[in-house]
């Protein structure tokens, strides 16, 4: 029954390739544990944790660990975005654009050309 409720959680683990991923249930409890690849991924499976559970869930223990500390996420650049835009997406705040046109200034020259395709580091701040 927990595990169905947990279950778009799980699904999201697949998705980001989780590593190191064990799910079981005890006792009305789901414990979930894994390595993500960054901080923002880790994020993401909290806040799909909370969506499933309410802010402090009761019925399920995760231990998520983060392989890259030393970045929050990696970014692929697609069609239509802009550094103010992708900053809004991870930092929810579009003036920290330069943020990420600092930590990539070895490919960026300019922070209003970035082109599809470039992967670019998301600092942590």
């Amino acid at each position: 029954m927990v595990r169905a409720k947990y279950q778009n959680v799980l699904d999201l683990g697949e998705k980001l390739n989780i590593q190191n991923g064990d799910v079981k249930e005890e006792n009305g409890v789901l414990h979930v544990t894994g390595t993500a690849a960054n901080q923002y991924e880790k994020n993401q499976l909290w806040d799909a944790i909370k969506a499933a559970g309410g802010e402090n869930p009761n019925d399920i223990m995760a231990n998520i660990e983060v392989a890259d500390s030393s970045i929050y996420a990696r970014h692929t650049v697609q069609s239509g975005e802009s550094l103010s835009k992708i900053a809004k997406h991870y930092y929810k705040d579009p003036m920290k654009y330069n943020a990420i046109f600092k930590a990539n200034s070895d490919i960026l020259k300019n922070p209003d050309v970035i082109q599809v395709g470039q992967e670019l580091i998301i600092p942590n701040l």
